[in-house]
């Protein structure tokens, strides 16, 4: 997975100047359904390029990252409800979506409602799978529309807020983008720690 991502970076590096915002957007949406993309490695490192080179600007990156984040979020959703259960269950497991997983968002969004699913944008797996629940679930649209934004909106800030700090300061990583990789996914493995203690314990409890 480690040598993946690497080559994942290498290529996102060398085509982020030539696809800019559309790049960002277009993988965030991708993030945001079942294709196992980090975010972590898609905002920092535009938001880092944006400070450092110029060609992009932080809003923007910003704008696009959430934009696409919603997009995918949404068509998450719409999938789920016009599928329905029965063929999200038979079928998930094909693409990582096990029953587990699936009973797993279910609890979560039954029991935290819209305030789960903006709080779901901050975690990670949870917020891959959000979508399905609620899409199954029928929460309406507006509700869930309007937390996907605001969570999407929140988590892509940091994100770029910590991409952008590191541009300001390069001497945190003498230069090296592939240290700066390495960071943001420390920072994601702090976050998947905070989800196995946090979603799991609690969802195992109800």
């Amino acid at each position: 997975m480690t040598e993946l991502l690497q080559h994942f970076s290498d290529w996102y590096l060398s085509t982020l100047s030539q696809g800019g915002y559309w790049l960002i957007a277009g993988l965030m949406a991708l993030e945001s359904t079942i294709v196992p993309i980090p975010s972590e490695v898609i905002v920092p490192p535009a938001a880092y390029l944006a400070h450092t080179q110029g060609q992009l600007s932080f809003v923007g990156v910003v704008f696009a990252a959430t934009a696409g984040s919603w997009v995918g979020a949404s068509v998450m959703y719409w999938a789920a409800r016009l599928l329905g259960r029965p063929l999200i269950v038979r079928f998930g497991r094909y693409v990582g979506l096990g029953m587990a997983k699936i009973e797993l968002a279910e609890r979560w969004c039954t029991h935290y409602g819209p305030p789960g699913v903006f709080f779901s944008r901050l975690l990670p797996v949870i917020r891959h799978l959000i979508g399905i629940p609620t899409g199954i679930l029928r929460m309406e649209f507006r509700w869930y529309a309007l937390a996907t934004l605001l969570g999407s909106l929140l988590w892509c800030s940091v994100l770029a807020w910590l991409g952008l700090s590191v541009g300001r300061h390069p001497e945190l990583l003498a230069g090296s983008l592939h240290r700066f990789f390495a960071l943001v996914l420390a920072v994601a493995g702090v976050l998947v720690v905070l989800y196995y203690l946090f979603v799991r314990r609690a969802s195992a409890r109800r």
